[in-house]
């Protein structure tokens, strides 16, 4: 299957070079050979031609919020309007956020503050392309939220800091959530360190650190998404 990602930021200069970029995260997640991958650098202004010429469309994290007057924040917006209905759509962090925004929901950046280190979400509402296990243990990263979850989507998993953490939309073959699977241990304790004094505290890195003594559960959540993709996309 033929699956486009829609790269709409890119780790930090540095980090960057140490472990790739989105894409190739995604890659080594779901296996460099279980798609046909085709990445549009959304931020210098690549969208598919047409929503139909994809099956399935993944957005990527990015650094920028969906709030942000960049130009290329709208043209997203209404290709994933128009994608809807005819293609399947996957939405991860900022892609979450991208995705709630443009079908009628509200992101903000959170009073809460930073969402780091590795974060567990309780299960809400199973559905078919999930396991029967309760929760999931993923990478976090993140200030801005969802607060107000777009009509017709359901929260299937979140925690008390991030309660619209993880949505299905019931009108279209669409998921989204705003942890990091494609975040292997080793990059997100990198990516703390590198913000460590900028967008945060020494305290506030630290803590974030020491949840990665626990194992993670990014691999789970990867093949969700596969059986997700699967199912959406074969009749």
């Amino acid at each position: 299957m033929r699956l486009a990602i829609l790269e709409t930021g890119v780790p930090p200069e540095g980090v960057r070079d140490r472990f790739g970029d989105y894409p190739s995260m995604f890659r080594a997640l779901f296996g460099e050979a279980a798609y046909d991958y085709q990445t549009f650098d959304v931020q210098a202004g690549q969208l598919p031609a047409r929503a139909e010429d994809y099956p399935a469309y993944l957005v990527t994290g990015s650094s920028a919020g969906v709030y942000d007057p960049l130009p290329w924040i709208s043209p997203l917006k209404d290709f994933l309007v128009g994608a809807k209905g005819r293609a399947a759509l996957v939405g991860v962090c900022f892609g979450h956020q991208i995705m709630a925004e443009a079908f009628g929901g509200k992101v903000i950046k959170s009073p809460k503050g930073w969402g780091m280190g590795l974060h567990r979400y309780e299960v809400h509402e199973g559905q078919p392309w999930m396991d029967a296990t309760p929760g999931l243990a993923i990478p976090a990263s993140h200030q801005d939220q969802v607060v107000e979850p777009p009509p017709g989507a359901r929260v299937v998993a979140a925690n008390a800091f991030t309660p619209f953490g993880m949505l299905a939309y019931g009108d279209q073959p669409a998921i989204s959530v705003q942890l990091h699977p494609e975040f292997e241990p080793d990059f997100a304790k990198a990516l703390i360190e590198n913000r460590r004094g900028v967008r945060f505290s020494d305290a506030e890195a630290d803590a974030a650190l020491a949840t990665y003594d626990a194992p993670d559960d990014r691999l789970r959540l990867g093949g969700w998404i596969q059986d997700f993709l699967k199912r959406s996309t074969t009749g």
